[in-house]
């Protein structure tokens, strides 16, 4: 036993060294780009002092924010669930006594009756994690590269060997922010003595082959980070995730893909959080705890236009059932501007007048 072990923790030790190359690569890229662009251009190249002094400033700034947030990326650690989110003891042995699903989907649907679950599988089962034994909070999803399971995952980025998700979302979006100005700054100030030195208007010296492979490198790197951070400012804007964005979440009515969407400026303040002047430095700002999530109270698609809300056009309540009570805690996640609770309601179909369209209300308790 101990023979067959071995190969597999040193299979485990050499992954996680390797897991490091691209971070490594690109901490040389930067290391390099520091020297070519401070010594061999502001010190060597160019002679304007007032020039050498602005450009070096500038590029100082740039430099500090983009390796700021990228260190933070890679080592701000992905966060798990909570305990409240394992089962108890006693229901966990009795999970793995049954050899029947259906029996264990009733002991995990007992349990998660008490926690604060919006979303299910796509055939409405709750979201188990066999690996680590715990029933999934909303939007939380196993990794298998870090062998966890990580609150709000995105994706697992090879270029910062991290997870990104809850606890570092907003330092990878601010990651990208700042290495696209970072590359910006250094392509558009090398440019002109790029081309000096491509037409020999500059004498060929040691500084040649750094100043024309430095703005070759960054307009490379621009331009493949420029699609991603378009794209994961769309994410941000819609309130999704990677994963969402490929597998809309599914609810007990249904799959929506705008499930977690609170309007644009809303979606925004999730991640990048309530106070403006913290929205670009890269210190956690993000609002809720990574466990439960605002979810819009009506089913429908915010990408169409919106049907006006008229509480006094309320006809009947088809719906009998009068469960718990909301919560303080769900209710401050439900916190909209518009409140559909009253006396503990638990579903109602509301009429609207002349359109007679139905719109269906779901909240469950958080207690």
């Amino acid at each position: 036993l101990g023979l067959k072990m071995a190969p597999s923790h040193v299979l485990r030790c050499c992954q996680r060294v390797l897991a490091w190359i691209p971070v490594v690569f690109i901490a040389l890229v930067v290391c390099w780009s520091y020297y070519a662009y401070v010594v061999e251009l502001c010190i060597f190249t160019i002679q304007n002092t007032g020039e050498k002094i602005v450009y070096m400033v500038i590029f100082h700034l740039s430099f500090v924010m983009f390796v700021w947030s990228y260190w933070k990326t890679i080592f701000t650690k992905p966060d798990s669930p909570s305990k409240e989110f394992c089962l108890p003891k006693a229901d966990k042995e009795q999970y793995e006594r049954e050899e029947r699903p259906e029996s264990q989907q009733e002991i995990l649907k007992r349990v998660a009756r008490d926690l604060p679950l919006y979303t299910r599988t796509g055939t409405g089962a709750v979201r188990y994690c066999d690996r680590c034994q715990i029933i999934k909070p909303d939007r939380c999803h196993h990794c298998s590269a870090c062998d966890m399971c990580v609150l709000k995952m995105d994706h697992h980025c090879p270029w910062v060997n991290n997870c990104v998700g809850f606890s570092n979302y907003k330092f990878f979006i601010l990651f990208l922010a700042y290495s696209l100005l970072y590359c910006l700054f250094i392509a558009s100030t090398v440019l002109q003595y790029f081309i000096k030195f491509w037409t020999n208007d500059l004498p060929d010296t040691h500084a040649k082959f750094h100043v024309l492979f430095l703005f070759f490198v960054a307009a490379m790197f621009f331009i493949s980070i420029l699609s991603l951070f378009s794209y994961h400012l769309w994410l941000v804007g819609k309130n999704r995730s990677t994963i969402e964005a490929f597998r809309a979440p599914v609810f007990r009515n249904g799959p929506d893909k705008n499930g977690f969407s609170l309007g644009f400026c809303k979606n925004i303040k999730q991640v990048f959080g309530d106070e403006k002047k913290f929205w670009m430095v890269p210190i956690f700002t993000s609002l809720g705890d990574g466990s439960t999530f605002p979810t819009r109270l009506v089913n429908i698609d915010i990408e169409q236009p919106a049907v006006e809300s008229q509480p006094e056009c309320v006809k009947s309540i088809i719906d009998g059932q009068t469960p718990r009570p909301l919560s303080e805690s769900q209710n401050r996640l439900l916190g909209n501007d518009q409140h559909f609770t009253e006396d503990g309601l638990d579903a109602a179909n509301h009429k609207i007048a002349d359109g007679e369209l139905n719109v269906s209300v779901s909240m469950e308790s958080n207690s």
